[in-house]
């Protein structure tokens, strides 16, 4: 116990460590370089100049932070997920979750499309609400579907969330092909997952869902470990599955809604965090959690300066650079499924 714990803390302290590094290499590279000198000047407000304050206050640092929210909101969501559902091959995008919330949000766009500035205090706040009730149809039709002799059959699960999924990204297309020109572009870049546009009115949009929300999933740590049991075992200990279920995939539900309403559909990271946090620290979700959060965080940070700087002048969203180390990951872990 006491060496899985320090191994805990040791990888965590190293994800930290590489956290910051890549907040640092995003901070200081770009079309605009800065010495380490500048930022910390400009930080301090020690004679920073105009255009270093309007580089790293109204471009790269609220991008950052959204992108180590997100990271770190779907990084924890998707392990809930894959520990409620008992499916290693779950996550928010493949359950179509994240289409849920797309959809959702593409609607609220088109219905008040040109009514409302994309940073309006409006759209910020009710974009999330959107997504949540998006998100929650989603899972609504999968439980419906997936549910057979009054148990969650895990193969059932993957592919009627990958049909809702499709389903749902459909009307998103569908709606976003009604909307007039320049609200269509920034729905298609914003459906392919992009925090190109961040800036710190969505920070302050998504950052109460996640301080409400991420602490009642840290905090069921021990509840996920007890339902990778069967579930009559479960009750036997006086455990509530199905309130504690629903409780655990609400709140997954509201963090991922808030992730998907500020950087659109960025599917994997959900996927791949809590396998690789599995991997480094072992399978007790008290450990799983935080660390499927710091490595999600490490990923989103690390694929927005790719995307960013990879291919200038041209500048990828950041969920095709995550889908591309996703989709290989994904076919890799089926693979070993069959095993």
């Amino acid at each position: 116990m006491r060496d899985n714990r320090s191994r805990f803390r040791l990888v965590l302290t190293v994800k930290i460590i590489l956290i910051v590094l890549a907040t640092y290499i995003s901070i200081t590279n770009g079309v605009f370089d800065m010495s380490v000198m500048d930022v910390v000047r400009t930080l301090l407000r020690l004679g920073s100049s105009p255009e270093q304050d309007l580089v790293i206050f109204e471009f790269r640092l609220p991008r950052i932070v959204i992108a180590a929210l997100v990271g770190y909101g779907l990084g924890v969501a998707g392990a809930v997920i894959q520990g409620i559902t008992r499916n290693g091959l779950a996550d928010p995008g493949i359950l179509g979750i994240n289409a849920g919330a797309g959809a959702s949000v593409v609607a609220f766009m088109f219905f008040f499309q040109g009514q409302f500035t994309d940073a309006s205090w409006f759209s910020i706040m009710a974009m999330p609400l959107f997504g949540l009730a998006g998100g929650l149809l989603a899972a609504a039709l999968i439980y419906m579907f997936a549910w057979r002799n009054g148990t969650l059959d895990p193969q059932r699960l993957i592919l009627v969330g990958i049909a809702i999924g499709s389903g749902l990204g459909a009307v998103a297309l569908y709606l976003s092909l009604k909307m007039n020109p320049n609200d269509f572009e920034m729905a298609t870049v914003w459906l392919t997952g992009s925090i190109w546009n961040a800036n710190w009115t969505h920070i302050s949009g998504m950052l109460p869902w996640l301080i409400l929300l991420v602490p009642v999933l840290l905090r069921k740590g021990h509840i996920l470990d007890l339902m990778q049991l069967n579930e009559e075992s479960v009750k036997s200990l006086g455990v509530s599955v199905e309130k504690e279920r629903n409780r655990l995939l609400l709140s997954s539900i509201g963090i991922v809604s808030a992730c998907v309403s500020v950087s659109g559909s960025i599917g994997f990271v959900g996927l791949m965090a809590p396998h690789i946090a599995k991997r480094l620290t072992g399978i007790a979700h008290r450990h799983v959690l935080p660390l499927s959060g710091t490595i999600g965080m490490l990923m989103v940070i690390a694929a927005d300066f790719i995307a960013k700087t990879v291919f200038t002048p041209v500048e990828l969203p950041v969920g095709i650079v995550i889908s591309i180390i996703g989709v290989p990951y994904f076919f890799y872990l089926l693979s070993r499924a069959k095993k």
